[in-house]
């Protein structure tokens, strides 16, 4: 199991729940945790927090042995629900979808412990898999839940339980297998690349970027409908470059910022003090071949 620092503060949950507050803010962590994986909204995820807090105030939990573990399927059947309007949302949205940035490390407003499973490649694998086979893998996989508290999650039998989350689990390594781009690069060759990448762009170097980017790189960028997006990727290393800088120009993005995003190193864009983007890539041979960018203001709200 993992243990992971959630966003917001509780004050006075020691008088209000059904717990202790330090207890509650032990636990708090692992609630937005399992609803952040399953929404990939941190906003969505805060609100899983809050319900779950109001389920404490109005349960008895003497006789709950593993308060962490009931805590945690809690949260996962409050976002199970909300999945299926998720899907529906998704289903209708403007160009491509990208998860809301989740910021780690130093940049978060409290720590956080994460995994590969908050990464935006892992994020984006997950939204392939329908939402029982998304909560078994994230309950037993991520989590360690028993096969038998997911089977209640899911209002499934046990052994269906246990075929959802071996579904998942396949779906996931076969969309790794047929990733090109290969195993992950190590945090020092992503902080390498992205500090290179950085300093191309802000110098507005075109033939800096044409070399820091993939042949076959890719550019994703998420509007929401909301700001003016590409609706489609944008492949092609030079093409890439082109249109980054073109935007940088057009947007004046003029202060680029080294943050931390899913416990990967990431970029943060501003224009004239405010926010405009947040940038997660993903390698292949020491270039980028996948760059995502999010642009839809109500994602970036909380960062």
């Amino acid at each position: 199991m993992i243990d992971e620092q959630g966003s917001g503060s509780d004050a006075g949950a020691d008088v209000l729940t059904g717990m202790p507050g330090e207890e509650w803010e032990e636990h708090r962590p692992a609630v937005f945790g399992v609803a952040y994986r399953l929404l990939g909204s941190v906003a969505d995820a805060e609100d899983v927090v809050q319900d779950v807090w109001l389920r404490t105030t109005r349960t008895r939990l003497e006789d709950v042995v593993d308060r962490r573990a009931w805590l945690v399927t809690v949260a996962a059947r409050r976002a199970y629900d909300m999945l299926g309007s998720a899907r529906v949302r998704r289903e209708r949205y403007v160009g491509p979808w990208l998860p809301e940035p989740l910021l780690t490390g130093p940049d978060a407003a409290e720590p956080v412990l994460v995994d590969e499973s908050v990464g935006t490649a892992m994020m984006l694998v997950m939204e392939k898999l329908s939402p029982a086979e998304r909560v078994a893998f994230v309950l037993r996989d991520v989590f360690g839940v028993e096969t038998a508290r997911i089977a209640e999650v899911l209002d499934r039998s046990p052994a269906a339980a246990r075929q959802l989350a071996s579904r998942a689990r396949r779906k996931i390594d076969e969309a790794r297998a047929a990733d090109e781009a290969g195993p992950e690069a190590s945090r020092a060759e992503r902080e390498r690349v992205l500090s290179a990448f950085r300093a191309a762009y802000e110098a507005g170097d075109l033939e800096g970027l044409v070399r820091l980017l993939h042949p076959d790189a890719v550019y994703v960028t998420d509007g929401g409908g909301e700001v003016f997006a590409a609706r489609k990727p944008i492949v092609g290393g030079r093409r890439v470059a082109e249109v980054l800088l073109r935007v940088g120009r057009r947007w004046r993005l003029n202060r680029i910022e080294p943050v931390e995003v899913g416990g990967e190193p990431a970029l943060l864009c501003r224009r004239e003090g405010a926010v405009h983007s947040v940038d997660t890539v993903r390698l292949r041979d020491g270039r980028i071949v996948a760059y995502w960018r999010q642009v839809t203001p109500s994602k970036l709200a909380h960062v």
